[in-house]
């Protein structure tokens, strides 16, 4: 079967670079998201062009017969990515093997342990951190693809190239079950009233009188807690991962100790808080994160840390897509104006690498065409948005969201009512952190200790 020409789109205008310098921990220029805001936005309007990979002769080549490979480090759409292959290879001939990353696994132990065994993937879908790490030695130079113009905000650029897709927007906060509060309250809830620690424990407080003992819910996993709760103390600096690099700098050359930051006292301030009503705190690492969602949807609790890829677990507990659940802030401090208390973090977290070292010219072209088909193809842009349920880095698709905590998300871009930090760390960083941050909510050690994990994990990187 001959590859089949994909119409492309492109936009009508180029939303503002973001130009954010920052520093991996090879020291390469790193830039993401929004120069200016920390908000960014989902609206562009878009016109038709072609994608369609040619010839020197100018044929369009044909790649049917082609196998290529997709490493997934989101196992909630591994049956999604299989689906969209499977439509991908219907239309183009182009064989995608999905490989899943192991639960609990580290996407960049995964990578680098294929390229170490020879068997490296055509493509892998990382956290930004492990692009950074690996672009230079392994990744293609993608700054000429078409879609570059789609997805400018949600961009990483190494030493001012693009070397990765933005495969989805995600976003992360409390996440709310609404019918659970009203009902254990007897009043409607305004998600916007929560813009405080004195506020979230006022509802945590009514939730308990209510007759909702432990309203919150806390996961044990590491990459949870290491990655995405302690997280906040990073992203919230000033909102940008400019910031976050700055803060991550001087916690590495140790001109700051981090209980000397305020965002990590606050921190520990509304961790404290939400662990006093945490419905797993009897046995904090005891919890199952099967279980997890299954509280929330059976509104045993209200209130759960997790970011919009918790969908699908809350989906299969028993929640219908046309409930009313979303995102309040991770709250920090008593200041109602401050961003972190107004706005949700939401930045392109996953991103998509081409090999350039181990694959041949035409499995690279079948990858750059597989991304194509994600951009520009309308089948392509509806299974991104409704099989696998995520939310699109690029403005010109607009297909919405069909749960509700990517309607929250994709609600707050178009109202710049989030921030765009994605803060860069060693792949280790959620491991080692991450245990650090179990002691410490099963009770066995101190917010000094914990402080101490953290200072002595930033100055011993080099």
């Amino acid at each position: 079967m001959k590859v089949k020409r994909i119409v492309a789109i492109i936009t009508a205008t180029i939303m503002m670079a973001g130009i954010l310098t920052g520093c991996g921990r090879n020291n390469d220029s790193v830039t993401t998201g929004n120069k200016d805001s920390n908000s960014t936005n989902q609206t562009q309007k878009t016109e038709p062009a072609t994608t369609a990979p040619v010839t020197e002769a100018g044929e369009v080549k044909d790649l049917s017969g082609t196998k290529i490979s997709f490493l997934n480090s989101k196992g909630e759409i591994q049956t999604a990515l299989e689906e969209m292959a499977a439509a991908f290879e219907e239309e183009t001939g182009v064989v995608v093997e999905i490989i899943a990353c192991g639960t609990g696994e580290s996407p960049y132990t995964k990578i680098t342990s294929m390229y170490n065994s020879g068997t490296a993937p055509t493509m892998a879908m990382l956290d930004t951190t492990d692009i950074v790490a690996l672009a230079k030695e392994h990744a293609l130079d993608l700054s000429e693809e078409l879609w570059v113009s789609q997805c400018e905000n949600q961009l990483t650029r190494i030493d001012d190239k693009v070397y990765s897709f933005p495969f989805c927007v995600e976003g992360r906060g409390l996440i709310y079950n609404k019918k659970a509060i009203e009902d254990t309250l007897g009043t409607s809830f305004d998600p916007g009233s929560v813009n405080s620690y004195d506020a979230l424990e006022k509802l945590l407080e009514e939730l308990r009188a209510g007759g909702m003992e432990n309203p919150v819910v806390i996961s044990k996993e590491d990459w949870s807690l290491g990655a995405h709760q302690l997280g906040f103390i990073y992203d919230t600096y000033d909102g940008t991962t400019k910031g976050s690099q700055e803060l991550i700098g001087k916690l590495k050359d140790g001109s700051l100790k981090v209980e000397d930051y305020e965002r990590y006292n606050q921190f520990i301030d509304t961790m404290n808080l939400l662990l006093k009503y945490n419905i797993n705190g009897k046995d904090p690492l005891g919890a199952l994160y099967e279980q997890d969602p299954i509280f929330l949807a059976d509104g045993e609790a209200a209130i759960w840390a997790n970011g919009c890829w918790a969908w699908p677990n809350i989906a299969e507990a028993g929640a219908s897509s046309e409930d009313q659940y979303g995102f309040i802030p991770f709250v920090l401090g008593n200041d109602t104006t401050d961003f972190a208390n107004n706005s949700i973090q939401a930045s392109a977290s996953k991103q998509v690498m081409i090999d350039s070292t181990k694959a041949t010219e035409n499995e690279v072209t079948a990858a750059k065409e597989f991304i194509n088909w994600l951009v520009f193809n309308e089948q392509g842009q509806k299974m991104l948005v409704e099989t696998a349920a995520v939310i699109p880095a690029c403005t010109n698709n607009t297909y919405e969201a069909l749960d509700p905590l990517g309607k929250d998300i994709q609600s707050r871009l178009a109202k710049e009512e989030t921030y765009s930090s994605s803060y860069i760390a060693p792949s280790d960083h959620w491991s080692v952190l991450g245990a650090a941050m179990q002691k410490y909510i099963a009770g066995k050690s101190s917010k000094e200790e914990l402080a101490a994990s953290i200072d002595s994990y930033w100055t011993s990187q080099k």
